[in-house]
């Protein structure tokens, strides 16, 4: 059995994407992060913080990827909505026909 942090790291992301144990993987972490018991004690000076810190910040960085991702594809349904029913107002680049007459 081969263990490597990278492996660690795909488990805990593709976890953490799956709706069904998201909020387990989240409330699982921030347990983690204010429980005394952990892979370093938190009374090591330097060590302690390091796993702790390093588990935050792969928590923040997944979360926050999950938020930007949604973000995205919503901005694209909302385009992809303006462009299907049609309305000129809100679509870019429409051209509005008009016939001008002058007036003397």
């Amino acid at each position: 059995m081969n263990f490597s942090i990278q492996s660690v790291y795909n488990w805990y992301r593709d976890t953490l994407r799956n709706p069904k144990y998201r909020w387990w993987i989240i409330l699982g972490t921030l347990a983690y992060l204010v429980s005394p018991i952990d892979i370093a004690p938190d009374f090591l000076p330097v060590i302690g913080q390091i796993d702790d810190v390093a588990i935050a910040v792969l928590l923040i960085s997944e979360v926050s990827q999950m938020a930007i991702d949604y973000f995205k594809s919503r901005q694209t349904q909302t385009a992809s909505a303006s462009e299907a029913t049609g309305s000129p107002s809100e679509a870019k680049g429409s051209t509005v026909d008009v016939d001008a007459v002058s007036v003397q």
